[in-house]
């Protein structure tokens, strides 16, 4: 991951600002089936160990070391069993003194197989360091264990548990290794400009990009282009569930990675990444200090959200151009939190809510008054609503409706900071 730089200056999108007034032990939801296995954190690790040894000399994109991190991946495919997806027939797709790696899962439905879903993850590193890629000290190997040998360790995990897999997805789906992404981002944009002859014909519908997933703290994982698909939050909560990782939405759209391309020509795309830390593109990122079991976890999420995405029945998630005008400001604004009026007749459920243009069957909780049902039943202040007893949510006005219309116990299904949470709230009373 190179140095974030600004690509625009956010602006804080219009809000409709809607506010009505309309009650928890909190019990998560049953966490949905997953395949027991699918990702292995001790093959992760001994990924990361392998790209990141000292023989592959810090992996510079173009090097002799970077070139030996792409003849592991590659062999790694061919262990598989994957289909090569690069030029002439190989799974290279070279570009200067760089290559590309891509494997193909072909589509099982004629009918959107041709829609191309990616999950990638650049391989290359910045080799002994420059001062112009380097925290320092420069003139040693920086191993780059975390940057980003750990996303391709989930790359290649995910790329196992779909071979593993007893049924194929509908859409096709492409195994992405991004070389030169240290010197910006130069395979992820060479790939978005000029695909191989086996994808020409495809068309990328959606993406997932894996740097950084090493250093999983706490359970906080970063999500970066949530707002750039309509209802994309939705699905990466659903596929959240087993995992339960807490995870960070970051508004701001940077050119700091490989979702950036992607982002830039109108593709649904997300980042996950576990966060900067004292390592960062310094000698120090060696492998003994990743996390597998971190590695395992958020690439659980990326598979279970690639699966969502590449068998949808609906299609795939639709472009919101608006996210490249929204940041955190836009963010902060429409989570703000109302003020309480101590006063005012206290509501009968208690809770204001705000809808989100962005994510509309989400609308978000502004205000929890003392003393009602939902704030004795433990609502929170930013948490969305999914769900009334076990009935989606359509929008802003569906919520306001079925609300008004409840009896006097309801059940809500809550998404706190990306999980998802079952709230039983009793006493509000009749309808009025």
């Amino acid at each position: 991951m190179p140095a974030r730089t600004p690509w625009a200056v956010a602006r804080v999108a219009a809000l409709c600002l809607g506010v009505t007034m309309v009650g928890l032990a909190a019990t998560p939801l049953p966490a949905a089936e997953a395949s027991p296995g699918a990702v292995q954190a001790a093959d992760a690790g001994r990924h990361v160990a392998a790209l990141a040894a000292d023989a592959l000399e810090g992996r510079e994109a173009g090097s002799r070391g970077g070139r030996a991190a792409g003849a592991y991946v590659v062999e790694e495919l061919r262990r598989l069993g994957l289909q090569p997806a690069g030029d002439a027939g190989t799974y290279y797709q070279p570009f200067g003194s760089m290559r590309n790696i891509l494997a193909l899962v072909p589509g099982d439905d004629p009918d959107c197989a041709h829609e191309l879903v990616l999950v990638g993850a650049h391989y290359d590193h910045v080799g002994y360091g420059t001062p112009a890629t380097s925290n320092g000290p420069t003139g040693f190997i920086h191993n780059g264990a975390d940057d980003n040998a750990s996303g391709v360790a989930g790359v290649l995990e995910i790329a196992e548990a779909l071979v593993g897999g007893t049924t194929r997805p509908r859409r096709s789906v492409l195994l992405a290794f991004w070389d030169g992404e240290e010197k910006g981002l130069l395979g992820s944009w060479h790939f978005v400009r000029e695909r191989p002859p086996p994808l020409a014909v495809m068309r990328p519908v959606f993406s997932v990009n894996l740097d950084m997933i090493g250093r999983l703290r706490g359970s906080r994982v970063e999500v970066y282009g949530i707002r750039s698909g309509l209802g994309l939050r939705r699905l990466l909560v659903d596929a959240n569930r087993g995992p339960g990782l807490d995870l960070d939405f970051d508004w701001d759209i940077v050119d700091d990675s490989d979702h950036f391309p992607f982002l830039a020509s109108a593709v649904p795309t997300v980042m996950l990444h576990t966060g900067l830390h004292d390592e960062y593109h310094r000698p120090g990122d060696d492998a003994h200090l990743v996390d597998p079991g971190g590695i395992a976890a958020v690439s659980e999420v990326a598979l279970a959200l690639l699966l969502a995405v590449a068998d949808a029945e609906g299609g795939a998630p639709v472009f919101r151009a608006a996210c490249r005008e929204e940041g955190n400001a836009a963010r902060a604004a429409l989570e703000a939190a109302l003020p309480i009026d101590p006063v005012a007749p206290k509501p009968r459920w208690g809770m204001s809510t705000r809808r989100d243009g962005g994510d509309p069957s989400a609308p978000v909780v502004v205000r929890v008054v003392p003393g009602t049902p939902l704030a004795e039943a433990g609502l929170l202040v930013g948490d969305r609503i999914l769900a009334i007893d076990g009935v989606a949510v359509h929008d802003h006005d569906d919520l306001l409706a079925r609300m008004a219309a409840a009896g006097d116990a309801v059940g809500l299904s809550i998404d706190r900071r990306g999980r998802l949470v079952g709230l039983t709230v009793r006493g509000a009373g009749p309808p009025r």
